[in-house]
């Protein structure tokens, strides 16, 4: 199974922004982290950030061709207004989807309680730290498995 996990604006700022939201683990710790895990479960996992809207968009098309199997994506703000995101979600009909937020959205500020990627992916994950993401690939595995 190949997977990729895709992360928006900020996320590179890890253990540097907002360390009583996000925790001091850097985003170095989240990628070895998702390779880990990777290995552990015995899928193909690639880690891609960038803070540039037009570039997920793209690297989220280059899904379609690549052989990609699930998308684990934690958008960042864009979650809360970005339908070129959603829409291209909404384009990969055939690929898991797994939004993913490091902390609890709900109980944050009330534009972040609003998703409008979520109802274009299969499952939203929130609240679990960077665990969260581990999560995710444990369901996208187990999702793969039911296709």
């Amino acid at each position: 199974m190949k997977i990729i996990v895709i992360n928006g604006p900020n996320l590179n700022f890890l253990g540097i922004r907002e360390k009583a939201v996000y925790g001091n683990r850097d985003y170095a710790y989240l990628e070895n982290m998702i390779m880990e895990k990777g290995k552990e479960l015995g899928c193909q996992v690639s880690v891609w950030q960038s803070n540039h809207e037009g570039a997920i968009i793209d690297r989220l098309q280059e899904c379609y061709f690549d052989g990609t199997d699930a998308i684990i994506i934690n958008p960042g703000a864009y979650t809360h207004y970005s339908y070129a995101i959603r829409d291209a979600l909404a384009s990969l009909e055939n690929l898991i989807k797994i939004e993913i937020h490091i902390s609890d959205i709900t109980d944050r500020e009330s534009f972040r309680a609003v998703s409008v990627t979520r109802e274009v992916c299969d499952e939203q994950i929130y609240g679990m730290g960077l665990e969260g993401y581990t999560k995710a690939m444990e369901m996208a595995l187990d999702m793969f498995g039911k296709k």
